[in-house]
């Protein structure tokens, strides 16, 4: 049986990103506005399909290596994933999300970001989705390529079926509104 990296539960939560400890960001206004549409949206679309949420533990497996955890800022797993487990088994999942959304933060190291992104495809997750609010870009990773959507693009991913939006209009989220 594969080891399993165990990390002590805490706020913000813990990751296992090349072969470290690696707190997540105490979120700032952009990745939480950013994180709470993605939440309302792909919960939304998600409502006959799975569950979606954010800052879900997940327990990933790649081939030949040790279990280490991960935690999206949201993510998907689809009923059928989910097979019969328990609702105690899925309260940290040791099964990948089919799809995880990582909202970017001005510290985050490109390098850890790919790792993260690589773990996640090499256990069975169908897409990784990072939004980059400061260059206004969504980015789907999938297995067999890289799709990367501007403001003026519909996002669209094989993994999301009938879950598009104008990028543009997500993006808007982080516009202050005064009265």
């Amino acid at each position: 049986m594969m080891r399993e990296i165990v990390l002590p539960e805490q706020k913000p939560a813990l990751e296992w990103v090349r072969g470290r400890v690696l707190q997540k960001v105490s979120p700032k206004r952009r990745h939480s506005r950013l994180q709470a549409w993605w939440v309302a949206h792909l919960g939304e679309w998600a409502k006959t399909r799975g569950e979606a949420g954010p800052e879900w533990r997940f327990r990933l497996a790649p081939p030949n290596q040790r279990i280490r955890p991960l935690v999206p800022d949201v993510a998907f797993l689809s009923y059928d994933r989910m097979g019969d487990a328990s609702e105690d088994e899925l309260e940290a999942p040791r099964m990948a999300p089919n799809v995880a959304v990582e909202i970017l933060s001005p510290d985050d190291r490109h390098a850890d970001v790919a790792h993260k992104i690589g773990v996640y495809l090499a256990s069975g997750t169908d897409a990784v989705i990072v939004v980059d609010p400061f260059a206004r870009t969504v980015a789907v990773h999938a297995r067999d390529r890289t799709r990367t959507f501007g403001e003026s693009d519909r996002f669209e991913a094989a993994a999301l079926p009938e879950f598009t939006f104008h990028v543009a209009e997500m993006f808007d989220v982080l516009r202050v509104r005064r009265p």
